[in-house]
Formats: C-alpha cells, sequence, structure tokens
C-alpha cells in the first residue's frame, strides 16, 4: 500500500508525490478543454479528446495510443489500456456524498486505489490523498495508471459541476 499526495497551485497543473518525490505532473492547457500533457521522469504524454462530442478521452506517447477512457451511462468511467498490446479494462466510479472518494477497480471489482478529493476552500483548488493497494503496486504502468485517475477525477468533477 502506498500513498500519494496531489497538489496544485492553480487548477491548471497537477503534481503528485510519494512523500517529497514527484511521481508526476499534469498540465491542462485551459480551464474549459480536457486536452492535457502529462509529464512523468522520463516520458511526455498527450491527453486528448476524440470523436465529435469530444466524449473519449485519449491518452498518447507520441502516435501511439496507450489508453482511451470514456463517462458511461452510469456516471462511471470506463478504462481501457493498450500497455505492451496487452488490452485491460478498468472502472473509476465516483463513492459517497459526504464523505466522497473515487475508486479505481479492476473488470473483477478488486479496488486498486482510492483518491479523496480535498477542496481547498481558501483558493478553491481541489488537492488529493491517494491510496494505493498492494495489487496495484505491483502493475509494470501504475504511474501512468496514477496520473489517468487524477484526470479521470478532474473529469468527473468538471462534467458534474457542468450538469448543475
Amino acid at each position: 500500500m502506498t500513498e500519494y499526495q496531489v497538489k496544485s497551485n492553480d487548477s491548471l497543473v497537477f503534481e503528485v508525490r510519494n512523500n517529497e518525490t514527484l511521481i508526476g505532473t499534469l498540465i491542462y492547457k485551459s480551464w474549459f478543454k480536457f486536452n492535457a500533457e502529462l509529464e512523468m521522469l522520463h516520458s511526455k504524454y498527450q491527453i486528448e479528446p476524440k470523436g465529435f462530442w469530444g466524449t473519449t478521452i485519449e491518452l498518447k506517447e507520441g502516435e501511439k495510443i496507450l489508453l482511451k477512457f470514456r463517462m458511461n451511462w452510469n456516471g462511471e468511467i470506463v478504462i481501457q489500456t493498450y500497455f505492451n498490446e496487452i488490452k485491460s479494462g478498468y472502472i473509476f466510479k465516483h463513492r459517497g456524498i459526504f464523505k466522497e472518494s473515487f475508486v479505481l477497480a479492476d473488470q473483477n471489482g478488486t479496488e486498486l486505489l482510492v483518491m479523496k478529493p480535498d477542496l481547498k476552500w481558501s483558493t478553491l483548488h481541489y488537492e488529493y490523498q491517494i491510496t494505493t493497494s498492494d495489487i496495484f503496486d505491483t502493475f509494470f504502468e501504475k504511474e501512468i495508471l496514477l496520473m489517468t485517475s487524477l484526470h479521470c477525477a478532474n473529469y468527473y468533477m468538471s462534467m458534474m459541476t457542468a450538469g448543475m
């Protein structure tokens, strides 16, 4: 089990850290778009909406698609990964109202990570506390999945506030 902290200074840049070690940075181009850049230790990835309505979002390394996600009819986000040419599926969902959190689960329903948002009222920016499972910690591409989960949480929050 590993703990991560997510901090944002301006609601466009989110840094994920484990203790003081920087894992990655998620950088949005503007408030109203889901385009983003994901910077990690030795790699950069692009996150881009696809399709006419932009409902499917792709994470790419150059032109290679590493994963896709979309929100389904009941508010869950379905994630498909293509790491090392192996297709895997995950569900990212919101749970709770007063003690809200987000959960990433595999296709069997096993919880891989729990993300708890914390709205900083003084700046109106979200920060997150993430706890991963021992199973998640064994994943080869866990950092990309961790950063994608952060993007999914921000995507979910913006979709829900847009719907209000």
